[in-house]
């Protein structure tokens, strides 16, 4: 049997003198004063998230970034991870949502710290992974950035973020699985250190359009799901796999709508902690990185910008109904199923309060 260490385990002396460096799968010598020496393995054995494994002391920060933003959840073995999200959903506990009770963000630990040590906090690793054109702060080991383009998931629409006080908030770091609602399937039970890590995993971080985000706020894929429905199968799949990393249960609400998503892209695969594969549905142009030739393409479901900062109604996702994106309406829900549209999710064309009765984000169910 392989077994695996922890950071702490990669170089120890034996009595004899011998440096060893022992890593996942097996041990590798460093250096040796004496080639008769024999290595002990350090019994202690790596947590499930290994992969946080502080970076080199000899690492360049641009490059202990671009690993830690890239490690996915390998470590974390499992035969449903090596196939489809839809396998994989169904190797999830299925449960009631659990009292919020004693929920606080300081339950996950630090917002946004530095948990690979490569000198560069959470936040400022995932805009180095999602955004492209980055500019960054003098002074700070090219860490902090100021600037860069997002191709953003949940929209279609392209942001030009600007760091400052003002500005920042056009583009946010958002928790696929929300912590609030990590912590009602099953956070509450993990111990503090795999929930500091949760927080700040790759895997389940995005940078996206800052107010699709607030109005995602805690939701699961029962209660929203992101207007850019291309983007879909790949927003639950990355829930999915974060659910299934973490011993996270789902509820039946979520595991439907979840199942609904995955029936339309048969064969999607669990994803990895990488920046997503970000797909538009089709426009009419393609979207450019320049604000003003964007603005004249992008239809009437996308958010208008000027530079970084939101212009239209914040949070709403455009002009249609309750952040629909769209003008389309419905007098009722046999309008809605006569139309072909039902079940309607909130973001969705159509989508209004009046037609969710029980308030859960699924109109017409």
């Amino acid at each position: 049997m392989t077994r695996r260490y922890g950071r702490s385990d990669i170089c120890r002396r034996t009595g004899a003198g011998v440096v060893i460096l022992l890593a996942a799968g097996g041990m590798t010598a460093c250096s040796a004063a004496s080639p008769t020496s024999t290595a002990t393995p350090s019994s202690q054995a790596a947590s499930p998230a290994a992969t946080w494994a502080s970076a080199s002391p000899s690492t360049t920060p641009q490059t202990a970034r671009n690993t830690a933003a890239s490690r996915s959840t390998a470590s974390r073995p499992s035969s449903a991870a090596r196939g489809t999200a839809a396998a994989m959903l169904e190797t999830l506990p299925v449960k009631g949502r659990a009292p919020k009770t004693g929920y606080t963000r300081e339950q996950f630990g630090q917002a946004w710290a530095d948990v690979d040590h490569n000198g560069c906090d959470t936040r400022n690793d995932i805009l180095h992974r999602d955004l492209t054109g980055i500019t960054t702060r003098s002074g700070t080991r090219d860490c902090i950035v100021t600037s860069g383009t997002l191709q953003d998931p949940y929209t279609g629409t392209t942001i030009h973020f600007v760091r400052g006080e003002k500005t920042s908030s056009a583009v946010q770091i958002d928790h696929v699985v929300a912590l609030s609602d990590a912590w009602q399937t099953g956070a509450q039970k993990i111990g503090a250190e795999q929930r500091r890590r949760l927080a700040n995993d790759p895997l389940n971080l995005l940078a996206a359009d800052g107010p699709a985000n607030q109005q995602k706020s805690d939701g699961d894929a029962a209660t929203w799901l992101p207007s850019n429905k291309a983007f879909r199968c790949q927003y639950v799949a990355r829930q999915v796999a974060v659910k299934h990393a973490y011993k996270l249960w789902v509820t039946q609400a979520e595991k439907s709508a979840i199942s609904s998503i995955l029936s339309g892209c048969k064969g999607q695969k669990v994803p990895t902690a990488t920046s997503p594969t970000i797909t538009w549905t089709p426009r009419s142009a393609t979207t450019t990185k320049s604000t003003s030739a964007a603005s004249a393409t992008r239809s009437t479901s996308s958010t208008h910008r000027t530079g970084s900062r939101t212009t239209g109604a914040s949070g709403s996702g455009g002009s249609g109904p309750e952040g629909s994106g769209s003008s389309v309406s419905y007098k009722n829900c046999a309008a809605a199923r006569a139309a072909g549209a039902a079940p309607i999710h909130r973001g969705d064309p159509g989508y209004s309060s009046r037609l969710d009765r029980d308030g859960d984000g699924v109109a017409c169910e």
